[in-house]
């Protein structure tokens, strides 16, 4: 993979990832907790993130083509699932069960919505496949550089969900956790509607 070609497959996957985007998800997701906690959230989502891509980028389509799984079919899981958590940023689920313990993780966002389906979603996946077309060992190495360099941003870009908490109030960050659950309700229903789409 050449100068150009790396700096295209960066661009491809920051725009699928959008650690830019995701910033202000992780700080409501996390809204309340001490920076300890928030950091080994932030670790655990992002080095499970790297793990399930980097799995892709070597196997390819062929793990889900074993397993039975469409892309379409994947996409439209992740978003009914993804659906489910902004339902609960809406309606303050998550910050009730958080409540009363806040430097103990009672709803470890981590795993889900973090890694899966926000960070290594069906887009990332799908991209990751796409970069290592072919398989060649030399793509892959590329591709997982790439990828590694994303996420690089994406954990350096965590590290101001506390400044922007505070600069937020409570208030503030109760606003935005609906906003935000807003928006990951329209992403939700474009990843089934994507889904759909592929399948017809």
């Amino acid at each position: 993979m050449s100068a150009a070609e790396a700096l295209t497959a960066f661009t491809a996957l920051f725009v699928v990832i959008d650690p830019i985007g995701l910033t202000p998800i992780f700080a409501a997701l996390t809204a309340g907790l001490s920076a300890r906690a928030r950091n080994a959230i932030a670790f655990r989502a992002l080095g499970l993130s790297a793990l399930i891509l980097v799995v892709f980028a070597v196997s390819g389509e062929s793990l889900l083509g074993f397993l039975g799984i469409s892309m379409p079919a994947f996409r439209i899981a992740g978003g009914l699932l993804l659906f489910l958590t902004a339902l609960e940023m809406l309606f303050e689920r998550r910050q009730e069960r958080r409540d009363g313990n806040r430097d103990v993780v009672v709803d470890d966002p981590s795993v889900f919505p973090l890694a899966l389906p926000l960070i290594a979603g069906p887009g990332a996946i799908a991209t990751m496949i796409l970069l290592t077309d072919g398989g060649d060992a030399m793509n892959v190495a590329s591709a997982v550089g790439v990828m590694l360099a994303v996420l690089g941003v994406c954990l350096v870009l965590f590290q101001l969900a506390a400044p922007m908490e505070r600069a937020l109030g409570r208030v503030g960050i109760n606003v935005v956790t609906r906003l935000l659950g807003m928006l990951l309700a329209a992403l939700s229903v474009q990843f089934v509607l994507d889904g759909v789409l592929a399948i017809w």
